[in-house]
């Protein structure tokens, strides 16, 4: 019987990455404590190297995305809808779902503002059956976040999926992020999504409790994107794979010209009203056509309503036409420099157990390199995340293009 037990014990396949992932398996709900305390392993050394270099790579594995060059929609309108339900109060997601949403949508709309400064965001909360619109299209991420802070937030009864796509105005994307199972609907949904689908609106939702038919069917008619969570940190990653901005449909692969404004910055010595928020302010920019005053950029001019933005953000929305190639991990077999090239910290040498060992260099150890496919450079990991997640430019690959010049 104990040889039994034995041989059935070394037939277990144990996922390492899972269980490095703060020790979780399975869904949020389905654990009873958590011992964070539990990634932090130390090595032979009694460093945390091995560790940090193990959430580095899941960090990076996180970056690496399809580089194809295909046509997006840089200039997005979106919704972001948050259901405000009594299923929210829910303490499976830590300290609970309304709080890690509410954190999470503040990073949200830093990041996707970061990444597409030519876009436009608001918010609309889903509470008893109605949906209350908190904040309308804007260009500027403190507008969003400062109404879910000042905003009483509370809970009440169920949300409502057909009501929330009413204020939407125009908007060509909504994100919903939907803890109830149930949804509170006056009307036939299917012809919410009809009508959905007729617009070209895009439909996202990410789910906090478990996935509901109706949701996946709306996703999947808009061609937007359907999850459910199963951590806090399966939760932020599903959020934010919806920044980048998503392929063109065919139906809008129409090119269109935009008419836009660069406006001009002043500082004046007298504060003078603005025309987006009436106060006096004694620095902002005055627009291209009317000479309006406003306070920040981008955005639409409240008088004539030209779109107004600076150089720098079109820059900005660029990479996204042309992003930067996923960086390949450099086998020890070639990894033949001492130095990164961007930061120029020394790479770590080869341990002495692996010398004279070709045939499983490999599979020991890395050798914290990483090479661009079209330069050749090679860089550390830290500047590999540094440069697919800020600059959106190889370093390596600008300083050859001008070292040809």
């Amino acid at each position: 019987m104990t040889k039994i037990v034995n041989s059935k014990e070394e037939l277990i396949d144990i996922d390492d990455e899972a269980q490095n992932a703060n020790q979780q398996i399975g869904y949020a709900w389905e654990e009873e404590y958590k011992r964070s305390w539990d990634v932090l392993q130390e090595d032979e050394d009694g460093g945390l190297k091995h560790t940090v270099e193990h959430l580095q790579n899941r960090k990076r594995k996180r970056l690496e995305r399809d580089t194809s060059i295909i046509k997006r929609g840089i200039i997005r309108h979106m919704f972001l809808i948050i259901d405000l339900s009594e299923a929210m109060l829910e303490k499976d997601l830590r300290p609970s779902r309304l709080d890690l949403t509410l954190s999470y949508a503040e990073q949200f709309i830093l990041e996707f503002f970061d990444q597409n400064p030519i876009s436009q965001l608001g918010v609309i909360v889903s509470k008893s059956g109605v949906a209350e619109k908190l904040m309308g299209l804007t260009g500027n991420p403190m507008d969003n976040i400062n109404v879910l802070k000042k905003r009483n937030i509370d809970t009440d009864g169920e949300p409502s999926l057909q009501n929330a796509h009413v204020p939407a105005h125009g908007s060509r994307e909504i994100l919903i992020i939907m803890g109830s199972l149930t949804s509170c609907d006056p009307g036939d949904i299917n012809e919410t999504i009809d009508n959905l689908v007729t617009e070209n609106i895009r439909v996202s939702i990410v789910g906090l409790a478990a996935e509901v038919q109706i949701c996946k069917i709306m996703c999947k008619k808009t061609k937007g994107t359907y999850g459910v969570v199963l951590n806090e940190a399966h939760f932020k990653d599903l959020l934010f794979e919806i920044i980048p901005p998503p392929p063109v449909s065919i139906v809008k692969s129409k090119s269109e010209l935009v008419v836009m404004g660069f406006p001009r910055g002043v500082t004046e010595s007298v504060p003078s009203f603005c025309a987006c928020h009436s106060k006096p302010v004694s620095g902002g920019y005055l627009c291209a056509r009317c000479n309006s005053k406003i306070c920040d950029l981008p955005t639409d001019c409240p008088i004539c309503e030209l779109t107004l933005v600076s150089s720098p953000h079109l820059a900005r929305s660029y990479h996204h036409l042309f992003p930067v190639a996923n960086f390949e991990e450099v086998p020890w077999s070639s990894a033949l420099t001492t130095h990164c090239f961007s930061c120029q910290m020394p790479f770590p040498t080869q341990p002495q157990v692996m010398k004279g060992r070709s045939s499983n260099i490999t599979s020991i150890d890395s050798s914290g390199r990483y090479n661009c496919p079209k330069c050749k450079k090679h860089f550390c990991i830290e500047c590999d995340t540094f440069i697919h997640e800020v600059i959106h430019n190889c370093p390596g690959c600008l300083s050859s293009s001008e070292n040809s010049i």
